[in-house]
């Protein structure tokens, strides 16, 4: 079987007739991989290849199990008993997962065997997945693009073929943002739906995992499979999970669809602008009500972002010193010399970048200044979001203002890297739910895609406006 032909949905359906094994499944993933791994410009999307851990888990799989035996692409920042996990960084080279954490335990007992681990930007801060310490991932569409980033690698694998389907971690737009360039979905889930148990912390208020699929169908299919409470993070919701592919079937007909102004404005390209517009055309036709809207403080959304962010990365880093786990410097003299020259080899350029902004933000004479002025603004944004939602069931926008970029386009301008997720950033600042899905092209035949955000807890009303769009387009 090829794997670059099936999607989620397709393969469940092909093991339970017996039409493959998952060990037969999981190989043929792996066979993708090593024979672009040939190629001189490899997609470098996967950087460690595990068929024996999915062999060994499909062995006990249980009869019904919803996923089946389904290989599924994990991001190396989440952990897995007995794998590798090193959030793509040299500081994490050599380091093995002592346990599974709660979002793939909960993929594993549904049937879900994680046989890779996924390329990434280093810690998940990066739009581009070119700050791995395992070299950068390109986009399958035009290997001289980035796949985006920073669940790049999880992304260019199932958009190339390489993986049926795939978990990221998303902290401002890290799903979403490489699902709309490489072509596919990607869904970051509400804040406290999925469990973030197991996943090696950047923004702890702001990270969730979500699915990485080819089709919203799919999307549906991962997502029942990792929801739920987990009495091992305290951020944990214990609300019902829904049937999310029984919810598919519901009708867009009657939803009012908030367009807002400041997602609209004279920064969006015209090309990706087309493409949204073509999506509100859509949803007019199917009877929904488009309702034009102001959230006035979206304007201060990437700055607070990159606040809150990289201050919970200065503080969540610091447990990475060369003591405990992870690289040791090699003869240091002194304590104070091991911690730093262990940081300093094991972190990249823009791990260090953060850790700097983030350690300023909180220290003595700026918090004030800077994170608590941050923590008000994400309290207006939520405010300006729940006035929405009184008057909305969605709200739709673009993901990016432009189309995708090549490879070392914005490597050495940090500043114009981070406006790539000027429009993602604010779901997980306020916590809603929030999706990807293709909705174009750019003359050079590079994906667009549009982002529809919900109400808290509303992952089936945002996938069903998605399907609605996603079962009309041509695979």
């Amino acid at each position: 079987m090829n794997p670059e032909k099936l999607t989620l949905a397709q393969a469940i359906r092909g093991l339970l007739k017996k039409e493959y094994t998952p060990g037969e499944l999981a190989r043929a993933c792996v066979k993708a991989v090593e024979d672009d791994n040939r190629r001189p410009d490899k997609l470098n999307a996967i950087i460690g290849l595990h068929p024996e851990k999915a062999e060994s888990l499909a062995a006990g799989l249980r009869e019904g199990a919803p996923l089946a035996g389904a290989p599924i692409l994990v991001k190396d920042n989440m952990n897995v008993e007995g794998l590798p996990v090193a959030c793509a960084s040299k500081i994490l080279e050599g380091y093995v997962s002592p346990y599974t954490g709660g979002a793939v335990s909960r993929l594993i007992q549904n049937g879900g065997l994680p046989f890779a681990r996924a390329n990434m930007d280093e810690f998940a801060m990066g739009s581009s997945t070119e700050t791995s310490h395992y070299g950068i991932a390109r986009n399958p569409v035009n290997r001289a693009y980035t796949p985006g980033g920073s669940s790049g690698g999880s992304a260019a694998a199932v958009a190339g073929g390489q993986a049926i389907a795939a978990l990221g971690s998303d902290t401002g737009g890290s799903i979403r943002q490489p699902a709309a360039c490489c072509g596919i979905v990607g869904l970051k889930p509400t804040y406290g739906r999925v469990s973030r148990h197991g996943l090696i912390a950047f923004g702890s208020s702001l990270d969730q995992i979500g699915p990485i699929t080819n089709t919203v169908e799919d999307a549906a299919i991962l997502l029942g499979a990792i929801a739920g409470y987990d009495p091992n993070d305290s951020t944990s919701v214990d609300a019902p999970v829904p049937d999310y592919r029984a919810a598919l079937e519901a009708s867009p007909k009657g939803k009012r669809i908030g367009l807002p102004a400041e997602y609209f404005s004279e920064g969006v390209e015209p090309v990706v602008r087309a493409a949204v517009e073509r999506v509100v055309a859509f949803y007019r036709a199917q009877g929904c009500e488009m309702v034009p809207l102001s959230l006035p403080a979206t304007k201060y959304a990437i700055g607070t972002y990159y606040v809150v962010a990289t201050a919970e990365a200065s503080a969540n880093l610091a447990r990475f010193d060369g003591v405990r786990y992870g690289r040791r410097s090699p003869g240091a003299k002194d304590l104070r010399e091991l911690y730093f020259n262990s940081r300093s080899e094991g972190f990249g350029l823009e791990v260090k970048r953060r850790i700097l902004l983030g350690t300023y933000v909180l220290s003595s004479g700026y918090y004030d200044a800077y994170y608590l002025q941050a923590m008000k603004v994400r309290r207006a944004l939520k405010n300006d979001f729940d006035a929405a939602f009184a008057k909305v069931d969605l709200v739709l926008t673009p993901i990016m203002p432009e189309p995708v970029f090549k490879i070392g386009a914005r490597s050495q301008d940090p500043i114009k890297m981070y406006l790539s997720d000027i429009f993602t950033v604010v779901a997980n600042l306020v916590g809603v739910p929030a999706i990807s899905v293709p909705c174009g092209k750019d003359a050079d035949g590079l994906p667009i895609g549009f982002q529809l955000i919900g109400r808290s807890f509303d992952e089936a009303g945002v996938l069903a406006a998605a399907h609605a769009w996603d079962r009309e387009q041509p695979r």
